[in-house]
């Protein structure tokens, strides 16, 4: 609705009453629309004529569509004007749905109440999406756990990769270590980590989410259905930290983001006005309500996930996009693996036979050492993958070179071994360059790699590396070689081709039963 000023208003009631003009000619006039200008008189206690409409092709479908939205008040319009063409309607679709939003029913506007709860009572759990997180070659959903103690507003956030079940407990232990306490009533969203089944005020809670509630001693409970007006404050809580905390932050990985998080709740989020009283700070109400709240148990609660994951023929087991070794002894069984955001624990019955740092990233190789050098010194067959996959790591475009050395019948044994020596001697960054020239080239074999490494070092005007090893005898230690002039050499080369000319034409001479001098020979 327009807002009209006094001056307008007061201009507007003269040109009626002074000049007699018509609505519509003081509409054009003040540049005003007529709904504004029948408003203004009729708030005056002018009485208007009412306003003249012409016929409508609708006319005669209105108590149809009157009777229709009755029945079914959420009707699409589109629905309904195959409706109405069916019985003979000749209007167009988009003046129809410009129409229909005068006979729609109109909800009733709710009124909520205003939830309150005393101290230690309550508090209120979510996730919030901020994005993705880049990770290697994996892109993660980086998500927040947020929980709000419900009577102080006392805030604690929480980074992850993933919204799984583990992050969900681990979210859980984390912000009861921060508050050191637990509220006795804990409120979810529907989250399906929460709530597995329900049937109105039937629930069937998730079991693993019943034993965290039997370790901490608080009550899990669900907001009804469609009453998102019932965890408000766990809302506001994540646009609040969207606005003050998130927006234009810089982190160098989660660790870096965690640490700014957990200070920025201990710090800004700790010091803002409480809502429900603004004379006190969010800390010093959380003072006041920590008494009241659930002591903590002597043992946090274990978040580790268990999974069970099948070893194929390589000693490895895929986990969350990533594989981790094993020893080769357990290849081809079911293992059981227990991951938590840091480790990765795989079991194989009572034994734990392998442990590593837990990857985000995609389609990485996890390895212990260990696990690679038991196969190898146990199967000779071994020790060639592990040179094909070194050097697959080391050089990202050695999987092509060797695709194309093999559809041109290289040896890729001879292959492996010497572009192996060139790693150990150039380095991984000299061999990429050398592959990737040797491909621009459509050259798929080990002289043209050793060429333009040559080339490259030639560029940098760089000694080339020459390994030697020498035997543990001391004589031949001790022994000194004399270097030579490379003309020394060239002499050699044409005395000998001399003497080659010379016995080719002696075996000329006998051939033909003649002596050099064509006399015969007796």
């Amino acid at each position: 609705m327009p807002v009209i000023s006094r001056e307008l208003e007061a201009e507007i009631l003269r040109l009626h009453h002074a000049e007699g003009w018509r609505v519509g000619t003081i509409a054009r006039q003040l540049q005003v629309h007529y709904s504004a200008v029948r408003r203004v008189l009729t708030q005056a206690g002018i009485v208007l004529a009412p306003q003249r409409t012409r016929p409508s092709k609708l006319d005669a479908y209105v108590p149809f569509i009157q009777d229709t939205f009755t029945r079914y008040p959420t009707l699409r319009a589109s629905r309904l004007y195959r409706m109405v063409r069916e019985r003979g309607y000749a209007g167009g679709p988009d003046h129809f749905r410009h129409l229909m939003a005068r006979y729609r029913p109109r909800l009733a506007a709710e009124a909520y109440l205003r939830l309150r709860t005393l101290a230690g009572e309550q508090g209120q759990i979510d996730w919030a999406h901020f994005g993705k997180f880049v990770v290697g070659r994996a892109r993660r959903p980086l998500m927040a756990f947020v929980m709000v103690l419900s009577y102080s507003r006392h805030l604690f956030v929480r980074f992850y990769l993933s919204a799984t079940m583990a992050s969900f407990l681990d979210g859980h232990v984390q912000a009861f270590t921060y508050f050191n306490a637990v509220p006795r009533t804990l409120l979810y969203d529907n989250l399906r980590s929460a709530v597995l089944e329900r049937v109105h005020d039937a629930i069937r809670f998730h079991p693993t989410l019943l034993e965290l509630a039997a370790w901490y001693h608080f009550q899990p409970r669900p907001v009804a259905v469609a009453r998102g007006n019932e965890k408000g404050r766990v809302e506001r809580s994540i646009r609040f930290v969207r606005e003050r905390f998130f927006a234009a932050r810089r982190f160098a990985d989660m660790a870096d983001l965690n640490a700014q998080a957990l200070a920025w709740c201990a710090g800004e989020a700790a010091e803002r006005p409480c809502p429900e009283d603004r004379t006190r700070s969010v800390r010093a109400c959380f003072q006041e309500e920590q008494p009241r709240l659930l002591a903590l148990p002597s043992e946090p609660f274990p978040c580790q996930e268990h999974v069970m994951v099948r070893a194929g023929k390589t000693p490895y087991v895929r986990f969350d996009l990533n594989d981790y070794s094993i020893p080769h002894t357990h290849v081809r069984r079911s293992l059981e693996l227990l991951a938590t955001l840091d480790t990765v624990r795989i079991v194989d019955g009572a034994d734990v036979i392998a442990v590593h740092a837990r990857s985000f990233d995609r389609g990485a190789q996890i390895e212990d050492a260990a696990h690679i050098q038991a196969l190898v010194d146990h199967k000779r067959a071994g020790r060639a993958h592990r040179a094909i996959d070194r050097l697959h790591h080391a050089a990202p475009s050695a999987a092509r070179f060797f695709k194309l050395a093999a559809e041109r019948g290289v040896h890729l044994g001879s292959l492996t071994r010497g572009l192996i020596d060139l790693l150990d001697t150039h380095g991984a960054a000299g061999l990429e360059a050398a592959l990737t020239a040797a491909l621009a080239e459509d050259a798929a074999h080990l002289g043209a790699v050793r060429h333009f490494i040559d080339l490259q070092r030639a560029q940098r005007a760089a000694r080339p590396p020459v390994a030697v090893t020498l035997p543990e005898d001391p004589r031949v230690r001790a022994l000194t070689v004399r270097p030579h002039k490379l003309t020394d050499y060239e002499q050699l080369a044409r005395e000998s081709t001399d003497e080659r000319s010379d016995d080719a034409c002696d075996d000329d001479a006998l051939e033909r039963g003649h002596d050099g001098n064509d006399e015969p020979v007796t």
